[in-house]
């Protein structure tokens, strides 16, 4: 168990010499994926990054903040996940490093990221649960990567107020949202039903709040009207949509899993400025 950045990067090369059996080892990371998960988001923070080692092999930076702790401590266990490809003589792997900061330790956590950020390559923040906007310890990590990726289905309460502080960061970092994401199939939907729908006066979605929100974000933006009725029917995840009362096509195929909605995001590289504007235009 390391307790400081140095012993971190020790137990990496130790590992990097221990070359998996049946193959040369071989580090392909495309990228720095760092990821903020309290106690209670590790568990389905871990299962979205199951399977991502094959398509974005990668330093992931687990951070798991414990404010509360008794001490002030670091304390990190080091892994690597190795897989073959077929027909391949080597193994490539990722690097997989979790981080407890304990007690005052969570206050700066950029200071712990910024030296195991691999040079010359991007760096992705995923952010579980709500930011605490304007907290330093968010703030220090929007400033050391190339995209921040939420999913404000995690966030509570009123969320037009929420939406407007993410705004505030888009000149500052690149941002994805996981909720926006999943409203992809359902946007294509109601795309199709073009040019009736551009008169449309009232939206009813049945959905996650997030969800319905950014749906008729996006509706406003594109028609260039602020006058769109939403009425959200709450819903675990988007399953309907009437437009002034009649039902819009349901659109085909099956929600994708987290690990391939977090995998699409880890291929974006320049802002996404079709959502930035359903963003501001939520009301």
């Amino acid at each position: 168990m390391a307790a400081s950045v140095g012993e971190i990067e020790r137990e990496l090369a130790e590992l990097r010499e221990e070359a998996p059996e049946g193959g040369a080892w071989l580090r392909t990371s495309v990228l720095t994926h760092v990821a903020w998960a309290p106690p209670e988001w590790r568990e389905a923070a871990e299962d979205a990054l199951a399977g991502l080692a094959e398509r974005h092999p990668s330093r992931t930076i687990l951070l798991v903040p414990e404010p509360d702790a008794d001490e002030d401590a670091l304390a990190a266990a080091v892994d690597l996940r190795c897989f073959s490809a077929p027909g391949q003589e080597h193994h490539v792997c990722s690097e997989v490093i979790e981080v407890r900061l304990r007690g005052r330790r969570a206050v700066a956590p950029a200071s712990v990221v910024a030296p195991l950020l691999l040079v010359d390559l991007p760096a992705f923040l995923r952010w579980r649960g709500e930011p605490p906007w304007g907290d330093g310890a968010f703030d220090g990590l929007v400033d050391l990567v190339d995209r921040l990726i939420v999913d404000s289905t995690e966030w509570e309460g009123e969320l037009p107020p929420r939406y407007a502080e993410l705004a505030r960061l888009f000149d500052r970092v690149a941002v994805s949202d996981v909720a926006w994401a999943r409203t992809t199939r359902w946007r294509t939907a109601l795309a199709s039903m073009w040019p009736g729908i551009g008169g449309v006066r009232r939206l009813r979605v049945t959905a996650t709040p997030a969800q319905a929100h950014l749906l008729a974000g996006w509706l406003r933006s594109r028609l260039g009207r602020d006058d769109l009725e939403l009425e959200i029917e709450p819903a675990e995840k988007l399953v309907g949509v009437e437009v002034d009362g009649e039902p819009a096509p349901f659109p085909p195929g099956d929600p994708p899993h987290p690990s391939d909605v977090l995998s699409d995001e880890l291929d974006r590289f320049g802002r996404d400025r079709v959502y930035e504007d359903a963003v501001r235009a939520v009301r």
